[in-house]
Order: structure tokens, then sequence, then C-alpha cells
């Protein structure tokens, strides 16, 4: 019996001395909005303002519901959409001092969500694999002549990822035979924990619209509070696969209750939700406190940042920009404090 507890306490230590993951540079990026038409490279003044080191920049595609091919680079897409766009903003990034992320998007008609998205026959997979990989292809092959530093190979494909695995690791050695960059995955954010290629990856990425409150207006304390289960998790999925975490998209809208679910808020689009920028500001204030400082944190990219900044965002505004509203300036302090990798105020002490 002591042998065993002897082997029993022997393993525990050995897990519990596991190699922390290393602090790194956090990614300190923005969600760019495809620009319906060309630009000037002064699009990405108003990105370098807040101090974000980093774009990620979406060309996206579109399918049907049921079926399976994938139809991009159309000529009444919008500009910023199509290779043209993508490799001039990539241009205009590079002007700025910007680093880019790549991050291909399909939108399903007739259903939306992606993560949704449904085939009901072997045959139909497998032409859906056929396109989508033309698709991944053309863009992997645009990021290794732009050197652009990142390229994540799909976004919030649930049902796609749970049935198919074997393609998406496959997908991911053709990947890699050209793009030399790092590769990530956008995963929901209830999505993350059954990805089964992380280990092919750089980067567990998930778009982290986790539903922590369902306050009005929650405070920071109640939100970092509410942020404990989740880091928990988040930090032991980590260390489990060796691989920072990276939030492909992170962000709240500027109306009561952000902090929950956000997927049943008002749409902006149709019915305007009531606008509170307090509750936004809070919301940002919380994530960067809860995770900025973590060493398996790698940051992320804020959703969204529009082109034109003037017209954007505003006090009156209920999406999701925090362009022209109170939020922008906790984002751009703690852009600016965390660039290097940890908190340039970190020997003093915590604000």
């Amino acid at each position: 019996m002591k042998s065993v507890l002897f082997a029993l306490m022997i393993g525990v230590g050995a897990s519990c001395s596991s190699p922390r993951l290393a602090e790194m540079p956090k990614i300190n990026g923005v969600n760019f909005v495809a620009p319906p038409r060309e630009v000037e490279e002064a699009c990405m003044l108003s990105v370098r303002q807040i101090n974000a080191g980093w774009v990620a920049l979406t060309p996206y595609a579109f399918s049907r519901k049921a079926q399976p091919e994938i139809i991009h680079n159309q000529e009444r897409q919008w500009w910023g959409e199509k290779p043209e766009g993508i490799r001039a903003c990539i241009r205009y990034a590079r002007t700025h001092g910007l680093k880019v992320m790549i991050k291909p998007h399909v939108w399903v008609q007739e259903q939306g969500w992606a993560g949704d998205f449904q085939l009901d026959s072997e045959e139909e997979w497998k032409r859906w694999e056929t396109s989508y990989a033309q698709y991944i292809m053309e863009y992997a092959r645009i990021a290794q002549s732009t050197d652009a530093e990142m390229l994540c190979i799909g976004t919030e494909y649930r049902q796609a990822v749970k049935h198919r695995p074997d393609f998406w690791t496959d997908l991911i050695r053709q990947v890699r035979a050209v793009y030399k960059g790092k590769l990530t995955y956008a995963a929901n954010w209830d999505e993350y924990r059954s990805v089964q290629f992380w280990d092919d990856l750089d980067y567990i990425g998930i778009d982290a619209y986790f539903p922590i409150s369902e306050s009005t207006t929650p405070s920071v304390a109640e939100l970092q509070d509410a942020w404990e289960k989740e880091v928990s998790r988040l930090e032991s999925f980590a260390q489990k696969h060796g691989k920072h975490i990276l939030f492909t998209e992170y962000g709240y809208r500027s109306v009561d209750k952000t902090a929950g679910k956000q997927w049943e808020l008002p749409d902006s689009w149709n019915t305007k939700a009531p606008v509170n920028l307090t509750a936004q500001t809070h919301a940002y204030e919380a994530l960067y406190r809860t995770f900025w400082h973590q060493s398996w944190f790698a940051g992320g990219f804020l959703w969204k940042w529009y082109d034109h900044y003037e017209r954007a965002g505003g006090e009156d505004n209920d999406d999701y920009t925090p362009q022209r509203k109170p939020a922008e300036k906790v984002i751009s302090q703690y852009y600016q404090q965390y660039q290097n990798g940890t908190k340039e105020q970190e020997k003093g002490g915590d604000n």
C-alpha cells in the first residue's frame, strides 16, 4: 500500500510541475471590417492609434443551406473580401507597422451561422471538402506571398469539425506545405473542447463570446468574479495541449446585458437595442483585467473595427465597434501596456 501511495504522490507531483506556458508578447489586434469599395492606405491609421499591433482580415465566402459548394471571389462581393482587397489591406497594414492574420469566414445563405451547416450524404461532404480546401488554399498562398504572420483555417464550423475531423487534419498538412506562418482555427466559445486537431495548430483559437452575466450594467468586479470558472477551464485546456489560447474574436456591443447571451440581443440592423456605453466599457475592462496578464493567454482580436473612423460607432451606436466610444480609451490603454508581453507597470503592481 505504501508503494502505491508513493507512486500516486510522484504522479501528482509530476502533473503539478508540468512546464508552464511561457509569457509571450500579447497579440493586440482588431478584426477589420472588409470595405465595400477600394480604400486608401490611411484606413489603417486609426488601428495604429489605439496601439494595436495586429489586424485580422476576412475574405468572406458563401454557401447555401445543405449545398456543398463554397462561393468566393465573386464580382459582386465587397472589394475588401476578395484577393485584391486582402492584398491591398495587407500592404496598408505594413505601412503602419501592423502584423496580419488572414481569417476566412463562410456565411451560409438561408441559415447564417456556419456552425449549423450540415450535409446529408458522404458524396456531398466530399464535394464540400474539395470546395472548402480550394478556398482555404487560395488564401494560404496569398498569406505566404504577402508574408502574413498568421492564417486561420476556419471559423465556427461546429458540425463540419465534429463530423469530418480527418479532413481538417489533412487540410492542415496541405496548408503547411505552402504556408510557413502560424496557424489557428476560430472555434465558437462552446465548441473549443470538442476540436480534435489543436495539437496540429500553433494556437487554440476561440471566438470568445462567453455568456458570463445577465445584468443590465454589471460592474467590473462582478464580471471578473463571473469569469473565474471559465478562466480555470481555459488554463487547464491550454496546459493540457501545451498551446497558448488566442481570442480570434472578442467584443461587446454597447447595449444592456452585453456580457450575457449576445446572440439573443436585439439585432442592431432591425431593432435598435438600448444603448449602454458603460456596460460595454466595463465588459472590456473586466476581460483585460482577467486575461491579459495570464502567461497562457496569447491575446486577441477585438470585434470589430471599421475603415471610416469618423463615421463609425459614436455614443448613440449600439453595434460592436468601440470606435468613438468610452471603451476605445480602455482598449488603447491595455493594448499599449501589454504590447511587449507583460504589463509595463507590472513592477509597481496593478492599477
